[in-house]
């Protein structure tokens, strides 16, 4: 298994901000290099389902359950654990956190764990999914810039 953990600090209170992870935002982080459709978003609380399908480079499913939501005195969560992983995923589980730093600031926290169908893809996919993700830092800042 590897992880990675990207951190953005953006405006905006934590409880505010999880409250915009619907499918605005999720067809704003949508990667710009691979074309995608989104079949189904039913939202980013527990029992809730995301089915985006790949058209190109390569076409393939992805279907992700939300396994776990909560809102603390300190943090907001959801856990998005994929079902239907596209080749040569084996597991994937994505923590979405957003923490309080002020009353107007908050870290928003991608927390993703995941393994190839073996070592060598597991090895391969970690600059894949590092360089996917990390435009979401700038992504975050903008999209949350007048929280």
């Amino acid at each position: 298994m590897m992880h990675i953990q990207l951190s953005t600090r953006v405006n905006g209170h934590y409880k505010n901000i999880i409250t915009r992870f619907d499918r605005q935002l999720f067809e704003t982080l949508a990667p710009g290099m691979a074309k995608m459709e989104i079949v189904e978003f039913t939202g980013s609380q527990k029992g809730d389902k995301v089915h985006i399908r790949f058209l190109s480079p390569v076409k393939a499913d992805w279907v992700s359950l939300i396994t776990e939501d909560e809102i603390n005195a300190d943090e907001a969560y959801f856990t998005d654990e994929g079902t239907l992983l596209p080749f040569p995923l084996k597991y994937w589980k994505h923590k979405h956190i957003v923490r309080k730093i002020t009353e107007d600031s908050s870290w928003i926290i991608d927390d993703i764990t995941f393994e190839g169908r073996n070592i060598l893809f597991t090895l391969l996919l970690y600059p894949a999914i590092f360089l996917g993700f990390y435009p979401r830092k700038r992504i975050y800042r903008t999209y949350f810039r007048n929280t």
